[in-house]
């Protein structure tokens, strides 16, 4: 259920067992050694945070192609050996339902360059800015760099995060026992 017909305040308002997306997008990480590639996003939601490359997925287009199409679009290089890390569903109180699929990419082929979208940041993983990125960040991109499975959603008031909730078992995201996460 997208449409919103009263006021979000809290997490327990969202009817998550029935909540569906209005849009859907991915998120890249390249982790390479002891460092991940962020980008410092100059436009669209979030702009001048720091986050991982991504975006909306186009029709007819599977996520991981499109998570693939935003590292090369927003950073012109090509991401390698993907694995699906997490689904993110958050709820802003404006009415937006988005679902975010989440990737980690081991390595790249290319040099990291900065595009009207996006200024690449080789960080150190140890590192990483936290007090410049989504709130919800802090909570799921540990699990991703650990390669733990997680299920998440959230509820956000603009850029304030008024509610969280997730699972990290594999069934939580539907992964058929024995196939991994490898995409």
């Amino acid at each position: 259920m997208n449409e919103i017909t009263q006021s979000l305040e809290n997490f327990q308002d969202v009817d998550w067992e029935n909540w569906l997306p209005i849009q859907r997008a991915t998120l890249c990480f390249v982790v390479r050694d002891t460092e991940v590639l962020l980008i410092k996003k100059k436009r669209g939601l979030g702009k001048g945070k720091i986050n991982g490359p991504g975006g909306r997925i186009d029709p007819g287009e599977t996520p991981l192609q499109c998570a693939i199409r935003e590292v090369e679009e927003e950073l012109r290089v090509t991401p390698t050996e993907l694995s699906y890390s997490g689904r993110l569903n958050f709820q802003f109180v404006d009415g937006l339902a988005l679902r975010c699929h989440v990737f980690r990419a081991e390595d790249c082929s290319g040099t990291a360059r900065e595009t009207d979208e996006a200024v690449p940041m080789w960080t150190p993983i140890e590192q990483i800015p936290f007090d410049r990125m989504w709130q919800d960040d802090r909570l799921w991109v540990p699990m991703m760099l650990e390669r733990t499975l997680f299920d998440g959603r959230f509820l956000f008031d603009d850029d304030a995060m008024l509610g969280h909730e997730i699972e990290t078992r594999p069934e939580a995201l539907g992964l058929i026992a024995g196939h991994g996460n490898k995409v």
